[in-house]
């Protein structure tokens, strides 16, 4: 009877590599459900649950991302300072303007495994960039066509 390989943190490492994404035209969940899936290793037919066998996520063009319907004019992001009255609310249409990889951003974290630190290790491996250029030529990035 044959067992299932598990992979060891060691081999993951030995064969990561990195994916080149633009994110020009492309539906923000979509897009960051298959960068999720590449961060987490989903990709590979290694896929071991809790070890990061996954690769790391180059991301360009962010402030090109769209989403679909009402959402650019409703969808809030919050979050809690800890005082009291501290519940912020930013529109998505501010912090497109002026923070568009944040909103690439949260989507991808969204969509962890939630408050472990697997998923902070892998979110690690995501670089988002403004604009066409990036500054990770030396990691050779696949470019990747969703």
């Amino acid at each position: 009877m044959n067992k299932t390989p598990f992979k060891k943190e060691k081999e993951a490492i030995a064969e990561r590599k990195y994916y080149l994404f633009d994110a020009s035209g492309k539906t923000l969940g979509r897009f960051a459900s298959e960068i999720s899936k590449v961060l987490r290793g989903k990709h590979k037919t290694t896929f071991t649950p809790n070890v990061d066998t996954g690769d790391g996520v180059i991301v360009i063009n962010a402030e090109k991302i769209q989403v679909t319907g009402m959402k650019e004019a409703r969808k809030l992001y919050r979050y809690y300072t800890g005082f009291m009255s501290g519940l912020r609310e930013i529109p998505y249409r501010e912090l497109i303007a002026k923070n568009p990889e944040q909103v690439i951003f949260l989507a991808v974290r969204g969509m962890m495994p939630k408050k472990t630190k697997l998923a902070d290790q892998q979110l690690k491996k995501l670089r988002i960039f403004k604009g066409s250029k990036h500054n990770m030529q030396a990691q050779k990035p696949i470019v990747v066509n969703i």
